[in-house]
């Protein structure tokens, strides 16, 4: 398959991401194409949909290999399930998958058609292979069971914050920031309250602790 873009975002490692896509709407990320697929009349149209499916490369760790069996995080690292069965980046074929929200399109004279995003949860310049709408009446599926993740998509951690620490946070990013952290993005299997975790985002470092398991505290931000 062929790279058709590149998506550009506040997270330059993995570590903070959301799991999934659209999960915190106030990530902002932006995709811009290879010259070859700048042609405006292939978004014809596109500007009408609320939501997207981005196939994109885990191209960090693309030649990792793939095992049949993984330990998903949530579950603590100390269960396995098989990979077919999470979504897993060590995969035979390193393909992601994310629905995202589409907020608007940017035609630009240098670089074509820009697709403005909300809700990615890829790693700066990750290679988009292909953008499709999504469509509500065949993609949803309210009924669907949830599988292993149906005990853990629903814990969240309190998040304080002191309002010295969130000045430093660029402007217009603390509410994302915030999302992320109640989302918990430390490895299941780690829950050591003096273990400082640290992170970056939006050009800032971000150092924190988590107490009782229920309470994540900023300790630093750091430029």
């Amino acid at each position: 398959m062929k790279k058709i873009a590149t998506i550009y975002t506040d997270f330059p490692t993995k570590f903070g991401i959301p799991r999934q896509g659209n999960l915190v709407e106030e990530l902002k990320g932006k995709i811009i194409f290879e010259e070859e697929y700048r042609n405006r009349e292939a978004f014809r149209g596109l500007e009408d949909f609320s939501h997207l499916w981005l196939l994109w490369e885990f191209s960090e760790n693309k030649e990792a290999g793939w095992t049949p069996t993984v330990r998903p995080p949530k579950l603590g690292g100390n269960v396995r399930k098989g990979v077919f069965a999470t979504r897993s980046p060590f995969r035979p074929n390193p393909i992601g998958l994310s629905c995202v929200k589409l907020d608007r399109i940017e035609f630009s004279k240098e670089k074509g058609p820009i697709l403005h995003v909300a809700g990615a949860d890829l790693v700066d310049g990750t290679p988009i292979f292909d953008v499709k709408p999504y469509l509500p009446y065949a993609d949803s599926i309210p009924d669907a069971a949830n599988g292993f993740t149906q005990k853990t998509k629903d814990k969240k951690l309190s998040v304080e914050f002191p309002e010295e620490l969130r000045k430093i946070v660029p402007e217009g990013k603390e509410a994302a920031l915030m999302k992320v952290l109640e989302l918990d993005p430390r490895p299941g299997y780690q829950s050591d309250e003096t273990r400082v975790y640290g992170f970056s985002f939006a050009g800032v470092e971000v150092k924190f602790v988590v107490e009782e398991e229920k309470r994540a505290k900023v300790i630093a931000i750091e430029k």
